[in-house]
């Protein structure tokens, strides 16, 4: 009796899931026809061959946009990965090999919630780049690329002292105000605020809104970085201002339901030094593209 030989699996052609990706971002077939630079129909048939050879379908068409099925949402996370992997391996062959040495800036939070992944991919792509990062304060930051101690650094836009014409920014998110889901600290007057220590843009943006709408409120805690506030949060000492992304439980948004004025957003910029090389340029590149498809939340120091 033979073994009967086990049936290779299909292989999924990264063309066909960088269509997947590029739909499931944007919702709409006409849109990424447009994009990929093939017709309609031709985008349509990719996805259907994909559906087919899956067994799953992966999208549902509505009036005007098109949603992916739980299978669909299954499928996203393992494509992302894998034209990632495409574009690191295809890199580490053709991209000429770099050497030298980045000095890079970081806000605290910043450097604890993205910067790994973020360098551990530039270690694989540029394995010959040292890469010496420096964990600050924003000012503190562009005072160091001024004095030509930093090559590259990440700020958050706004603070005191820091010129707002400088930089590119590279991500923007909803500021909110948060607290503990089912605290009593939103019920306190005045109002308990938690709030990074004076010059950060957040502070001032929620004390100037409190201020506009007539809000009665006193800092019950500051600290130097945002872990410090949702401390606060959690413990239900105060409410604070915090990116909308990572307002996860035990805490919750608050707003305009309970009488709290609309925050705007925050933004994250990219300032480069006056000395430019490959590699620096390189990083700067990783950096933006890492921000303009997030896959996790990110915050700064304020």
């Amino acid at each position: 009796m033979h073994a009967t030989a086990p049936t290779a699996l299909p292989l999924l052609e990264s063309d066909v899931l960088r269509t997947f990706v590029a739909i499931a971002d944007c919702g709409s077939f006409t849109r990424t026809a447009a994009q990929v630079f093939r017709s309609t129909a031709a985008v349509s048939l990719q996805i259907k061959r994909l559906e087919e050879t899956l067994g799953q379908r992966l999208f549902i068409r509505e009036a005007r946009r098109v949603q992916l099925t739980a299978e669909g949402e299954l499928l996203l996370g393992y494509a992302r990965r894998l034209l990632k992997l495409n574009e690191e391996a295809v890199a580490r062959f053709l991209t000429p090999t770099l050497k030298g040495r980045v000095r890079f800036g970081t806000p605290n939070d910043i450097g604890d919630r993205v910067l790994p992944g973020v360098l551990m991919l530039f270690a694989h792509s540029h394995p010959g780049v040292e890469v010496e990062v420096n964990v600050g304060r924003s000012v503190e930051l562009v005072a160091k690329l001024d004095a030509g101690e930093l090559d590259l650094t990440l700020i958050n836009a706004g603070n005191d002292g820091l010129d707002d014409s400088r930089g590119e920014v590279i991500y923007s998110e909803e500021l909110v105000w948060a607290g503990r889901d089912g605290g009593l600290a939103m019920q306190r007057s005045p109002l308990p605020l938690a709030l990074a220590n004076p010059g950060c843009a957040w502070r001032r943006t929620a004390l100037d809104a409190l201020d506009r709408q007539g809000v009665a409120y006193r800092i019950a805690y500051s600290c130097e970085q945002c872990a410090g506030q949702e401390a606060a949060m959690t413990a239900d000492l105060a409410i604070a201002p915090f990116p909308r992304s990572l307002v996860k439980p035990p805490l919750r948004r608050l707003g305009v339901e309970q009488g709290l004025p609309a925050l705007g957003e925050y933004h994250i910029k990219l300032i480069r030094g006056h000395q430019r090389n490959d590699a620096t340029e390189a990083l700067a590149t990783q950096m933006i593209q890492a921000f303009a498809h997030p896959t996790g939340s990110r915050s700064t120091d304020s």
